[in-house]
């Protein structure tokens, strides 16, 4: 089967590189220019070429060699898939042949998906505005005409870009020029002049990873490992930096240099991070070279850097070994996530990595009895997306954390990490830059065991019930997992210990999530207790989000209770920036609070919601509009 999300005929001609001249214009919010696709021919006699676009506004098509303008077709717009572009192509070219193609156009504002462009009131400077995309799982299409997500390891690609902005300019590549570690802006005016930027990304990648950013930003490298050949520094705007590059200068550089140990070396050279404004609507977002973050993760203690470390795995598990297409996204996300944990093994304890897998479990465990009611489908790990289907509206928990539960079970199955480690670097090396499926994945393992690990090795991966865990349903887990809880008992005892009373005892930022999320798995407290328990910890206005989301599931378990209204409005006041006037526009806190509140006050938070929807990026409108059911979800099993 192919791709399920493209209209793309990538199988019969596929891009091998492409190469960008834009323009961004804030005034018009548009990014106008021209992309060339430098494309292999696989079938003789191919009359066109199809892409995808989305609500791309097309100016003119040009063949490399040809006299005249080419003829092309936008397609009927689907609706998740948008509008096929057929570009007819020079009669005779034959298989193995390459065909250049180069399309002037520009994206549109509202209907592009891809960007989300930001006035100055929104920036934490207030002073320019600001662009960034969001390309995964679909999106690229609306910035830049394309196949797909760039399906099949044939197809992955390498680009280069210039880009002219009044403002520094930023893309998922590795810069050649101007140096990022020279002046802002190239020493020019910034939002008065403008600069050519330009962009080389060597390593192919699928479509979802290519990203841009613009805005009043500059940066800052950490330092530098020795003997390493690859760069790392943050990107940030000048507000900003001091405090970004504080939380993250001490576990980046060496998060990475562990990861290379248990898999490869690094191949992108660029491992920089960009923190975006409080719309972007994910932790994070493991562009190539130049991953971007969610400011919320600035809380000045380095709580929170597990996130850098989750989208630095995915140098490997993602953008090195990339699932085919949606419906094994899985082994995008729950390998990275088993990798995360196991680094928290491997430079902290044993310990640290059960906790993590335990404050995982409790996002799992709410996602699977929220697809109860919405979706089952949604519960499975390897999802038989219908033709034309949203990725987007699977995106939860699941794949994340039931994939890593099962990466972990085989581990344990096949005997530990001793056995199992050896493999990890073997599936990298193997994949490294390759697009694959499941049954692919399996494979592999079942031959690697076959040649390394013997008879009995075989056995036990067969003792495996591999239909449960990757097309089963249900809100549990297939096999029931245990994890090393000597981190969590202390939180756990205080957690019962409120259940019943009160406790003043002072805890880390990880034990008080843990406790608080303990805390859901009882009936709900009585409101004085919520009250006290709010004050005693300083929670009700905590400036880490991590824990006010918790805090306010404990204060909103009981949607009856009398006074869920008034934490259902502090709780909405939080996540649409009223209190401190940034939006939590990560949907990990904007989504759950909107679901909470929804139970509490149907009114309350589609109101609060239609006040405040422009601050959000426009794939969480998408989702949020179904939990609070101002449009119907799609693929409903109920």
């Amino acid at each position: 089967m192919g791709d399920p999300t493209t209209q793309s005929n990538y199988q019969q001609i596929s891009t091998k590189h492409f190469s960008l001249d834009w323009s961004i214009d804030f005034h018009e919010k548009v990014i106008k220019g021209s992309i060339t696709h430098e494309l292999t021919v696989h079938k003789s006699d191919l009359d066109e070429v199809i892409l995808d676009t989305w609500d791309v506004v097309i100016k003119r098509v040009h063949i490399d060699g040809e006299s005249c303008d080419a003829q092309y077709t936008l397609g009927e717009k689907h609706e998740v898939m948008g509008s096929a572009l057929h570009i007819t192509l020079p009669a005779g070219l034959q298989a193995g042949s390459s065909v250049k193609v180069t399309i002037e156009y520009h994206t549109t504002e509202p209907g592009c998906k891809a960007l989300q462009w930001i006035d100055k009131a929104q920036t934490h400077g207030k002073t320019h505005p600001y662009l960034f995309s969001q390309c995964q799982p679909i999106y690229a299409r609306g910035l830049l005409p394309c196949q797909g997500k760039f399906h099949t390891p044939s197809v992955k690609t390498t680009y280069e870009a210039k880009i002219t902005s009044a403002l520094p300019a930023l893309m998922s590549a590795i810069r050649v020029s101007p140096p990022p570690e020279g002046p802002a802006h190239d020493g020019r005016i910034i939002g008065q002049d403008e600069v050519t930027y330009l962009y080389n990304q060597p390593v192919p990648i699928p479509s979802y990873l290519i990203a841009i950013a613009s805005g009043n930003l500059c940066y800052r490298a950490f330092e530098q490992p020795k003997g390493k050949d690859w760069t790392s520094g943050v990107w940030a705007e000048p507000g900003l930096i001091d405090d970004a590059w504080w939380e993250f200068k001490e576990d980046t550089t060496r998060f990475l240099a562990a990861e290379e140990e248990i898999t490869m070396p690094y191949q992108f050279g660029v491992f920089d991070l960009l923190v975006l404004p409080p719309s972007f609507p994910y932790g994070g977002m493991e562009n190539a070279c130049l991953t971007f973050v969610t400011p919320t993760l600035l809380t000045g203690d380095r709580t929170l850097v597990d996130v850098v470390v989750h989208e630095m795995t995915h140098s490997y598990f993602g953008n090195g070994v990339t699932h085919a297409d949606a419906s094994h996204f899985w082994l995008n996300e729950g390998w990275t996530t088993y990798i995360e944990r196991l680094l928290q093994q491997i430079l902290h304890s044993p310990a640290h990595r059960g906790f993590y897998f335990l404050i995982g479990s409790k996002m799992l465990y709410d996602d699977l009895q929220f697809y109860e009611q919405r979706n089952k489908k949604y519960q499975k790990l390897q999802i038989e997306f219908e033709r034309g289907e949203n990725p987007d509206d699977a995106y939860s928990g699941v794949p994340y954390e039931k994939g890593a539960n099962f990466i972990l079970h085989i581990e344990r199955t096949l005997g530990g990490l001793d056995v199992f480690l050896p493999y990890v670097k073997d599936y990298v090396k193997t994949f490294m830059g390759k697009s694959i499926t499941t049954e692919q994945w399996r494979e592999h393992l079942f031959a690697y065991y076959t040649k390394y690990g013997g008879e009995d090795k075989v056995e036990a991966l067969k003792s495996i019930d591999w239909d449960a865990w990757l097309f089963g349903t249900g809100v549990t887990l297939p096999v029931p997992m245990e994890y090393d809880m000597t981190l969590a008992q202390r939180s756990y005892t205080l957690a019962e210990k409120w259940s019943k009373a009160k406790n003043t005892s002072e805890f880390s930022v990880a034990d008080i999530i843990v406790f608080l999320e303990r805390l859901q798995s009882f009936d709900p407290l009585p409101v004085a207790h919520v009250d006290h328990l709010g004050d005693l910890y300083g929670l009700v206005n905590s400036p880490n989000a991590e824990i006010r989301l918790r805090f306010y599931q404990v204060a909103l378990l009981d949607p009856k209770s009398a006074k869920s209204e008034q934490y259902a409005t502090a709780a909405l006041n939080w996540v649409v920036g009223g209190e401190d006037g940034m939006v939590k526009g990560r949907m990990k806190f904007c989504r759950p609070i909107f679901r909470a509140v929804f139970a509490v006050n149907k009114a309350m938070a589609q109101d609060k919601y239609q006040e405040h929807k422009s601050s959000y990026h426009p794939i969480a409108r998408d989702l949020i509009e179904q939990d609070i059911e101002i449009t119907k979800a799609r693929g409903n099993d109920v």
